[in-house]
């Protein structure tokens, strides 16, 4: 017994005496060894939780609206004898420019209408028919086609059918029992278009929306932190088979740009480009309205420009720039208060070029900017438009990583944020205690 104690006893002395050694000699870091360990498995933990919230799809409970706030402004004959929507029943959306660019509502409903076949299932969001089940509550409104089918010229008599369809989907939200519930929080609303749902915005103003931009929005109104910026669905054609062996020296425009030139608030930048880029050689500044004729043109000096020029319209973006990017134009931004898509995912700046208005119109220095980028980092800039324009196809059935699954990726980034809020708001007895303090 004796003997065994004393080995034991060796054993443990000379273990001590080597880390002794090793430590003395620097061949062990012991702080490093336990912060190690300790960072492992904090990262573990930390990957582990992401991959669990990443893999698993939103769960979305779609309200299931009469056909006149949604489908119902598609088509001509009489909606109320059609069948429930369904992948089957759901009309294509109508070959029209302006309407098209703010067809984001259409393709989210569409996306909740769709069952993958087989087990190929990448979708962020999936419908679920349980709302008990339900992370938020998809609301098939589509506010942007109301406003540009009964009230686009804002003072005809059909612009009360607009107003009409708002009061009716308020009273529709406010006798829900989940609107009651989070007060609308946990509800992704579509407003696209800079006027969708413009008389009663404020009434739902607490959930998530989905907008182009807030250039028509108060500062009370609508926020990068609940709300989610979706692109314009682009107008111009894809470039689907852009392999020319050298893009650069193929296209031999240097920027391009066409379309309105006189516009208001932000875009009063177009009009005062035109003496600063008119007569240069290599740059295509033109007035044009939206024609199938004109969109062809645009389509044609797109892919044939290395740069795309994307002045802010009425309001601070426009489809402009969702073109550019799918024709592998290189975008030139100039809007001082532009928010763009997915930008906590996409570095803007790697496969675009941005300048603030102050900077454009000082004459000669955006033209010379874009001179002096070598044809290196412009080809870099064209491969990565390749790869990354994918993310701006609204398509059905909708595919990994398209535009529409984008935007539940980003809705699904809000939830958190909008579960805290509904949580807080049931307990607090003093609801605006925070916004009072000193």
């Amino acid at each position: 017994m004796r003997t065994i104690w004393t080995t034991i006893i060796t054993l443990v002395f000379l273990v001590v005496i080597i880390l002794t050694f090793s430590i003395l000699k620097g061949g062990v870091d012991v702080r490093s060894t336990f912060s190690s360990i300790t960072l492992t498995s904090s990262n573990t933990t930390t990957n582990c939780a992401t991959s669990s919230s990443t893999t698993q799809p939103l769960k979305v409970y779609m309200y299931d609206l009469p056909k006149r706030f949604n489908i119902g402004m598609l088509i001509r004959t009489p909606y109320q004898d059609m069948p429930p929507v369904t992948v089957q029943t759901l009309p294509p959306w109508p070959k029209n420019g302006l309407k098209k660019q703010h067809s984001v509502e259409y393709w989210m409903m569409a996306s909740l209408l769709y069952t993958p076949i087989g087990d190929q299932d990448n979708r962020e969001a999936v419908r679920v028919f349980d709302p008990e089940l339900a992370d938020v509550f998809f609301l098939p409104f589509f506010s942007s086609l109301s406003f540009n089918t009964h009230g686009h010229n804002m003072t005809d008599p059909d612009t009360q059918f607009d107003k009409q369809l708002q009061v009716d989907v308020l009273k529709f939200l406010r006798e829900s029992d989940h609107w009651k519930r989070s007060s609308g929080r946990d509800h992704v609303i579509p407003m696209h278009h800079p006027n969708a749902f413009r008389f009663y915005r404020e009434e739902v103003n607490a959930s998530i929306l989905i907008v182009a931009d807030f250039g028509r929005y108060s500062k009370g109104l609508s926020n990068l932190s609940k709300d989610v910026v979706a692109p314009y669905v682009h107008v111009v054609d894809s470039f689907m088979d852009d392999n020319s062996s050298d893009p650069y020296e193929s296209r031999k425009t240097l920027l391009f740009f066409r379309g309105r030139t006189e516009r208001k608030d932000g875009g009063k930048v177009r009009s005062k480009l035109v003496p600063i880029l008119k007569d240069i050689e290599d740059v295509v500044y033109e007035n044009s309205f939206v024609t199938e004729e004109g969109i062809n043109m645009s389509i044609h000096g797109m892919r044939s420009s290395k740069f795309c020029l994307h002045p802010a319209g009425d309001t601070p973006s426009s489809c402009r720039l969702f073109d550019a990017i799918v024709s592998h134009c290189v975008p030139v931004i100039v809007s001082d208060n532009i928010e763009l898509p997915y930008e906590d995912e996409l570095d803007y700046t790697e496969f675009s070029v941005v300048f603030s208005v102050e900077e454009a119109l000082t004459r000669d220095y955006m033209v010379n900017q874009l001179r002096q980028m070598s044809k290196e980092k412009w080809l870099e800039m064209w491969r990565l438009l390749k790869q990354i324009s994918h993310h701006y196809e609204f398509q059905y059935p909708p595919k990994k990583e398209d535009a529409v699954n984008m935007l539940w990726r980003q809705i699904k980034h809000k939830v958190p944020a909008a579960k805290l809020a509904v949580h807080r708001s049931r307990r607090l007895k003093v609801p605006d205690w925070w916004r009072r303090r000193r």
